[in-house]
């Protein structure tokens, strides 16, 4: 039987195939980079445990309530379904005025670090009596000698001191409220499920309803992650300070002035009436409806290293196939074939650098590991380069468009708005760079690389 060759024309000496098969291990190596996705994840929820196990012996994000007047009511001939909350009237201050000063450090626990506070807050609430009850309901009768001033907080267990209430010259330390315990917070993401411990203290036996009535409350609390206050008064305003150096101001309302040095903080906010969305007086849930108007300091790290990982691991398919496509670039032009197996060790190669970023990162923080481990990889891949084509030209060439390359991804990850254009950009010429420098090649011919594209 006579045997047919065909030199020019098999499919494992051609180019044309080989790009294909390259392309090919460029998607299948991004699996692996799917598994280390799913370790960065397990390493974030790790540290999202300690961190919430180390919140909850500190007190955990606080939210405070500013002094509040409740007084139960009864409405002749009505029975109330739940007296609890809706027999009990509320009248905010007609102006209040909060002070909030805190101090940090980190709590750790084994690699990971957990910023807990403790805060010192002076509560200050002007009432205006004369119109009540305007929004109470009909017939309704008030039991002024019930009547309570009312301060809430998340977690009482982050107190650290009795919290007072001062009217005039007297001082009272408060008890838990007698007619209203806690209170749902909110039924946003945010607070999902917390509720407000209410701690209360009777006003003077014989308020005049004529007469402004100014109270002031001391508290000194422990907590973490964050602290808030809510916008308890008719108008707000609240001054807040500390010596965390990256707070984050992420309450409903944002402060109308802040401030950030090396050395803390400083934050103002000011919450007119109209702003608030709340009546100035109602049933006692409109405690709950307050939970729109939190005046949040976050207590944060300036770059979760997990967050800096995962979102570099949404760029492995572009890294891996520039990288892909650099080493068939070399095979083009040099004319050296380079097995698949060598491109599966290029892929794993990089695969290893999102484990060290990983690794390291946790430890001293994602722009250094960053620095070490793509250093490194790079040192790695174009020492390769060098071993694979026999030539130190190019070592050299893989050195500096790696570097690029590396430089590029990190240039991405702090990009964030523009992250998508530069590298639609970046993708753009890197394959346009590929299409001239292997516009000579026969496709469907020889492996042998021509005369264009050699001296390209």
């Amino acid at each position: 039987m006579q045997t047919i060759v065909l030199p020019h024309f098999t499919a494992s000496r051609s180019m044309g195939v080989k790009l294909v098969v390259v392309c090919a291990l460029a998607l299948l190596m991004t699996l692996p980079a799917l598994f280390v996705g799913a370790l960065v994840n397990e390493r974030a929820e790790r540290a999202a445990s300690v961190t919430a196990e180390i919140s909850r012996h500190v007190g955990g994000p606080q939210t405070f309530l500013g002094p509040t007047l409740a007084i139960p009511y009864t409405v002749p001939g009505v029975k109330a379904s739940d007296p609890a909350t809706h027999s009990v009237y509320v009248v905010f201050p007609a102006h209040a005025s909060a002070v909030l000063k805190t101090s940090t450090q980190e709590r750790h626990r084994s690699l990971f670090r957990v910023p807990v506070y403790t805060a010192d807050l002076k509560l200050d609430a002007d009432f205006d009596l004369s119109d009540v009850p305007s929004s109470a309901p009909q017939g309704a009768e008030l039991e002024w000698s019930r009547a309570e001033i009312v301060v809430g907080v998340t977690d009482p267990h982050g107190a650290l001191a009795d919290a007072t209430l001062a009217i005039g010259a007297k001082t009272t330390t408060l008890l838990p409220s007698q007619i209203a315990e806690t209170l749902p917070l909110g039924t946003d993401d945010s607070q999902k499920g917390a509720r407000l411990t209410l701690f209360g203290a009777r006003p003077p036996d014989a308020i005049r309803r004529e007469l402004p009535l100014r109270v002031t409350s001391t508290l000194r609390f422990s907590g973490a992650e964050r602290i808030s206050v809510l916008a308890y008064g008719k108008t707000t305003e609240l001054s807040a300070q500390g010596d965390w150096r990256n707070p984050g101001f992420d309450g409903a309302i944002l402060p109308v002035s802040r401030d950030i040095t090396g050395s803390g903080f400083t934050a103002k906010w000011s919450v007119p009436f109209i702003a608030r969305g709340v009546r100035a007086q109602g049933p006692i849930d409109s405690i709950t409806g307050l939970n729109t108007t939190a005046l949040g300091v976050s207590f944060v790290e300036v770059a979760d290293p997990y967050q800096s990982v995962d979102r570099s691991l949404k760029y492995a398919l572009l890294f891996l196939g520039l990288v892909f496509l650099s080493y068939f670039v070399f095979e083009v032009t040099t004319g050296k074939r380079v097995h698949p197996a060598q491109y599966i060790l290029v892929g794993l190669a990089q695969i290893i650098f999102y484990l060290l970023l990983l690794s390291i990162a946790e430890r001293i923080g994602f722009d250094a590991a960053f620095l070490i481990a793509g250093a490194s990889t790079v040192i790695l891949l174009s020492t390769n380069a060098t071993w694979v084509f026999s030539s130190r030209i190019q070592g050299l060439r893989a050195l500096v468009i790696f570097s690029l390359l590396y430089s590029l991804i990190y240039l991405l990850l702090r990009l964030e708005d523009n992250a998508l254009l530069v590298g639609a950009i970046a993708g753009f010429l890197a394959l346009a760079t590929t299409m001239y420098l292997t516009r000579g090649i026969e496709w469907y011919g020889t492996p042998q690389a021509t005369e264009a594209s050699k001296s390209a």
